[in-house]
């Protein structure tokens, strides 16, 4: 009897279910399915649809293209099946951070390597997807920022106002490669895999995950799974009368923790923040105190922010605790800033080439903040390109103004 090929979206979901019923078994023999041609076409797909700059070598999607998709997947596949696959060193892009002083570095595999990275992630993930958290949200299947973002407000009705807003310093570039190995062969039992998977760790330098990499989202959530762990039990054995009396979101580096505001649990909130800090230790991660924040919104002066919002208490029109969450004030100024150089580099462009740039950022940034409370940043925001437009359109006639009464709101 021969056995008909599974498709690998029936591959993934016996993995996950196998590491769902059986948390302690090793998988083996995982190799094989990274090298098929199904999983290469799936994870060169994917590093496509993502677009993204080359790599050190500098070969494009259209290089790629013009040579043949299929000649190049099945050169990549030859190579894997021989263990003769070496990764590239990923090539450095520093960018300026939002405090304008300092830069962040982002470290970008090839298009080749990104798509071995995805071939490797289809097939492990979801060994560890079975194993995240409910508290975990950062670059998971079927999970979003607003997710964590409802979940925090949640808490923070469900009156659970004292706060630890924990900040890692350079979380990407000092995950210990030695540590996160071992967490993965807890769980992967196949020296091929494992063999592969340092060589990727080790194309982007002695410490630290690529932050432009497809697996390292994946690793990244693997190396944090530990605290979320121990906030799971916390949550566990401090519950009373089936009540939770702590909450925690994280995304990536980003974790916020909330706890009961009642007096009797002041200790809780000082034995959490020891504990975390201890598990932090033991991963050999560095927390960054200035931008970590110990908040009380029963002040209703403090807040704390999370995933791009200001978090704060407030009463309800009814007189009950409510949770209120408006767009940092950063979110709208570098969406200006990003603006104006589309207006800049425009100018004298018709109009409706400006609009058809603008646009898919405005609704991305506008789809993004919208469950929060964001009308007024909206109004603000809206207003501004308006009178954008309205400027772009007299400097085309060589005119000075804005034109108030040559064009009507509704026009525009």
């Amino acid at each position: 009897m021969i056995k008909s090929p599974i498709s690998l979206q029936e591959l993934r979901r016996k993995i996950y279910v196998k590491a769902k019923t059986e948390t302690q078994w090793k998988f083996w023999g995982l190799y094989v399915h990274i090298c098929k041609l199904e999983t290469l076409q799936e994870a060169y797909r994917m590093a496509k649809k993502n677009k993204g700059a080359p790599g050190i070598d500098g070969v494009t999607f259209d290089d790629i293209e013009a040579m043949g998709t299929e000649r190049y997947l099945q050169e990549i596949h030859t190579e894997l099946v021989k263990r003769e696959y070496k990764p590239k060193r990923a090539r450095e892009v520093k960018i300026p951070k939002p405090d304008g002083k300092s830069m962040r570095v982002l470290k970008i595999p090839t298009i080749r390597d990104r798509i071995v990275e995805g071939a490797i992630k289809l097939i492990v993930e979801p060994i560890f997807e079975a194993d995240f958290k409910d508290g975990s949200y950062g670059y998971r299947p079927k999970r979003k920022a607003a997710d964590a973002i409802i979940r925090v407000s949640k808490a923070i009705v469900s009156k659970k106002s004292r706060v630890i807003d924990f900040d890692l310093r350079a979380y990407f570039d000092t995950v210990r490669h030695d540590i996160l190995l071992k967490k993965i062969a807890a769980r992967i039992q196949d020296n091929e895999v494992l063999h592969l998977i340092k060589l990727m760790l080790k194309a982007g330098g002695k410490r630290g995950l690529c932050q432009g990499g497809v697996l390292s989202p994946v690793l990244s959530n693997l190396y944090l799974n530990t605290a979320d762990s121990m906030l799971e039990r916390a949550k566990e054995v401090t519950k009373t009368n089936g009540q939770y009396n702590l909450e925690y979101a994280r995304w990536a580096d980003d974790l916020v923790i909330l706890v009961d505001g009642f007096r009797k649990h002041a200790k809780l909130m000082k034995s959490v923040e020891i504990r975390l800090r201890e598990e932090l230790a033991k991963l050999d991660l560095t927390i960054n105190e200035d931008k970590s924040k110990i908040a009380d919104l029963n002040n209703r002066d403090d807040s704390f922010t999370f995933l791009g919002f200001e978090f704060r208490q407030m009463k309800t029109r009814n007189g009950k605790d409510g949770a209120r969450c408006t767009p940092k004030k950063t979110a709208a100024i570098k969406l200006r800033v990003k603006l104006k150089e589309i207006f800049k580099a425009k100018r004298g462009r018709p109009v409706t080439e400006v609009v058809a740039e603008i646009n898919p950022i405005l609704r991305g940034w506008v789809n993004y903040l919208r469950i929060g409370n964001s009308s007024r940043c909206f109004k603000n925001v809206e207003n501004w390109v308006q009178k954008k437009i309205r400027r772009h359109l007299y400097k085309a006639r060589q005119r000075t103004g804005f034109g108030w009464k040559r064009w009507s709101k509704k026009e525009l």
